[in-house]
């Protein structure tokens, strides 16, 4: 996913970047949502490839994932930071701030740039109106990969996926194994 462009078309306009960090949940995972099965939330996880699974945190923040198996498999990637590039100043009244590294640097400061909330949870990502993956015209190069981020359970996987050097990943530039 790195390389692919994320964009949120609103009634304020159209606003998104390219994807820049993402982290992986997969099949049998403990740190997944989908790894006690369906529920009301996660029930995006397990739908089409390519659709949205939008979940709160701390009971405040929104944080996008695309689904990424084939329906009933719940896995997803989480959108962990983009590089803005359209919409720029309408992501910064969301957010309240200037600086562009910390418009979408994150998976929360992304989904309030956007203006991403449950309402988009389950939206076909490849030709929905609202919320629309494209994917890069050119291969991403110089991905890094480490542990993810600020969870306990399978902690020691390599499932960060970012693009090295890029000034907008959120997280480490680079953890240990």
């Amino acid at each position: 996913m790195i390389g692919w462009r994320l964009i949120r078309n609103g009634s304020l306009g159209s606003a998104g970047g390219r994807i820049v960090e993402t982290e992986a949940y997969v099949l049998n995972d403990p740190a997944s949502h989908a790894f006690r099965g369906i529920s009301a939330r996660n029930a995006a996880m397990f739908g089409e490839p390519f659709h949205a699974y939008v979940y709160r945190i701390y009971g405040r923040h929104w944080c996008v994932n695309v689904t990424s198996e084939t329906h009933g498999h719940g896995a997803a990637v989480l959108i962990r930071a983009l590089e803005p590039e359209a919409g720029i100043e309408l992501m910064r009244a969301r957010r309240g701030r200037e600086d562009l590294r910390l418009l979408c640097s994150g998976p929360a400061r992304l989904c309030q740039a956007l203006d991403i909330d449950r309402g988009l949870d389950g939206a076909n990502l490849l030709d929905g109106p609202d919320l629309r993956l494209l994917p890069p015209e050119w291969p991403a190069s110089k991905i890094g990969v480490s542990r993810r981020i600020g969870i306990s359970a399978a902690a020691h996987r390599r499932l960060r996926f970012y693009e090295r050097g890029n000034e907008y990943v959120s997280g480490p530039k680079k953890l240990s194994p």
